[in-house]
């Protein structure tokens, strides 16, 4: 059984090296891309491993916050993700403003 417990660990310490992963490309979206909704997913995925961290290097220290934790990693996330999808409408919207008939004239 030992070694199952191994595997298990390890994917565990991945599983937070990713999480680790895209709380920094989310910064970079923040700051390179100018982008407020990489802030709030660089928060999630700092949350995330921070509570998953704890969670499998010391397990018995705050249980109760842990689900805490994600209740509010959670909220953050939907907030991006809604910040996004009213990006990509004004996208949409901006597009739609022009005359399909003209821009298939553009395009002969």
């Amino acid at each position: 059984m030992k070694p199952t417990m191994d595997i298990v660990g390890l994917i565990q310490i991945i599983a937070i090296l990713f999480e680790c992963a895209v709380a920094i490309i989310a910064v970079l979206i923040a700051v390179l891309k100018s982008r407020p909704y990489g802030w709030l997913i660089a928060i999630t995925f700092a949350l995330f491993a921070l509570s998953d961290g704890v969670r499998t290097f010391s397990p018995y220290t705050f249980p109760r916050r842990h689900s805490l934790i994600l209740l509010i990693a959670s909220a953050i996330m939907l907030y991006a993700v809604w910040m996004m999808y009213n990006e990509s409408q004004k996208t949409v919207r901006r597009n739609s403003d022009t005359d399909p008939v003209e821009e298939m004239k553009k395009s002969f």
